[in-house]
């Protein structure tokens, strides 16, 4: 039998349980052309709670009844599709679901004897490109700049610090505990670590950051993105990568000091990563090289269980969980 995580409703605030619903049914059969995928890893991001809203966005919202959208790595265990062999690995945007059947198109071949298959997931896919595109392309960072990171300790922020770091940056990170920010300054290597549970962070940026900031890095939105405003430098770039703080709201909240993009002359852009996937290869190959130097660190905080969906999905919002949140299918 095939277990899968369906939409069976529209959340209002913080999904409940009753959003999804467990389903079960037999293994689909695969027709010429076609690969069964047993799904081994399922990413578990912010961006879900995007594609269960009825809203307009970078993609279409995920129908009701319908399997719950997510990146994924599987095994193909039964072929019918001359380029995608029995017992290869792959990765690519399918759903939660314990197999799926696919003619590969969009999906990409992974070697877990090169990597770890959860790695595929992080660092190595659309996690490490969101870091890897948007930091550089859209922050554009120059050696001795500073770099503010929020959401630090998650998978995306994580990997932009040790970026920044690559690239010659001081990078200060927003994290939530004391926990968080000890891992961030001495296992990722950030110059420095705000605690917002603890701590004021107005205070503690012009402590950590005395001559400004040139990139804020924004996974939070909000007040945190509010306050990051008040000490950007002339000419710095804000990077809207995600706003997590905001997703479970019935109104976002905007910047109330965006006067601040005009004083400074500064740059406040928003992206999606899948606007880069020409360019995925090149990531790829810069993430591995770094990952393999030991310049990149990843961690993912993995939860066994498909039917463990619902309560992994809301330790993104919880904050229970460090690095990369994956859930192990089976």
């Amino acid at each position: 039998m095939n277990k899968r995580i369906l939409l069976a409703k529209r959340p209002e605030g913080l999904p409940e349980e009753s959003t999804w619903q467990l389903d079960e049914r037999p293994v689909p059969t695969i027709k010429k052309g076609e690969v069964l995928i047993k799904t081994e890893y399922v990413s578990i991001d912010p961006a879900m709670r995007g594609w269960i809203t009825d809203k307009e966005s970078y993609l279409p919202p995920v129908p009701i009844g319908a399997v719950m959208r997510a990146a994924c790595v599987g095994k193909v265990i039964e072929s019918k599709n001359p380029n995608m062999k029995v017992g290869d690995h792959f990765a690519g945007l399918s759903g939660v679901h314990q197999y799926v059947v696919t003619n590969g198109q969009n999906w990409v071949q992974v070697h877990p004897d090169r990597a770890p298959l959860p790695k595929y997931l992080s660092v190595l896919g659309l996690t490490g490109r969101t870091a890897y595109f948007g930091l550089l392309d859209i922050g554009q960072p120059k050696e001795g700049e500073t770099v503010l990171v929020s959401g630090a300790a998650g998978a995306v922020g994580s990997l932009v610090g040790q970026i920044g770091k690559i690239k010659g940056c001081r990078v200060v990170g927003i994290a939530g505990g004391k926990e968080k920010c000890s891992y961030i300054v001495n296992e990722l290597g950030f110059d420095g670590a705000i605690d917002y549970k603890n701590e004021d962070i107005r205070t503690r940026i012009n402590e950590l950051c005395p001559d400004g900031i040139d990139i804020y890095f924004d996974n939070v939105g909000g007040d945190i993105l509010d306050t990051a405003l008040t000490h950007i430098n002339r000419n710095a770039r804000i990077v809207i990568c995600g706003a997590i703080s905001q997703y479970n709201s019935k109104k976002f909240k905007g910047p109330s000091n965006y006067y601040r993009l005009l004083t400074e002359r500064a740059r406040m852009e928003g992206f999606v990563v899948i606007d880069y996937a020409k360019d995925y290869g090149t990531a790829y190959q810069h993430l591995g090289k770094w990952l393999m130097e030991e310049k990149l660190k990843s961690k993912e905080f993995i939860v066994e269980g498909i039917e463990n969906f619902h309560s992994a999905f809301l330790r993104l919002f919880s904050g229970k969980k460090l690095g990369k949140l994956v859930l192990k299918v089976s």
